[in-house]
């Protein structure tokens, strides 16, 4: 709170502040950042690992690795949601988890889950597009607004 909002309280609420100033639970920043890193670094690894293999064992270039890559880890990601796994090791590691496939993954799977009692259509099918329908529109919209601005460049810049 700022020095002039916290001079205007009564001197009650100012005494109940710092009281709740110093009861507050201090959080492991460091610890929690570390965490993060290492598992979110441990997922991106887990990617490329499944890249190479598409490279490697199916003709892929690394250009073209991308897509079946992507679409791997979030299959990967549904499995391990749906066995109560990606939960716990989201608890433990944070925003670590958050990687954007992965994390869109399971926050798909997972309000697909909660709405499962109400059907197919109405409960699992309408869960997953409340999330995925705005990613999908934005994302849409962004590659439209940058492969334009792109295009206005080679016209007029000659890139």
């Amino acid at each position: 709170m700022a020095d002039k909002k916290k001079k205007n309280l009564p001197p009650e609420a100012q005494k109940y502040q710092a009281f709740q100033k110093q009861r507050e639970t201090k959080r492991p920043v460091v610890k929690n950042c570390c965490k993060a890193f290492l598992i979110g670094g441990l997922i991106c690894c887990i990617g490329q690992a499944i890249s190479t293999f598409y490279i490697y064992f199916f003709d892929f270039t690394e250009k073209t690795a991308g897509n079946p890559t992507t679409a791997t880890l979030i299959f990967i990601t549904m499995l391990v949601t749906g066995f109560g796994v990606y939960d716990r090791l989201a608890q433990f590691a944070g925003a670590g988890t958050a990687v954007p496939v992965t994390g869109f993954g399971n926050a798909v799977i997972s309000s697909a889950i909660e709405d499962r009692p109400e059907g197919l259509v109405l409960g699992v099918g309408s869960s997953m597009f409340k999330l995925a329908g705005p990613v999908i529109v934005f994302g849409v919209f962004s590659a439209f607004i940058i492969a334009l601005i792109k295009t206005i460049l080679i016209q007029w810049g000659g890139l």
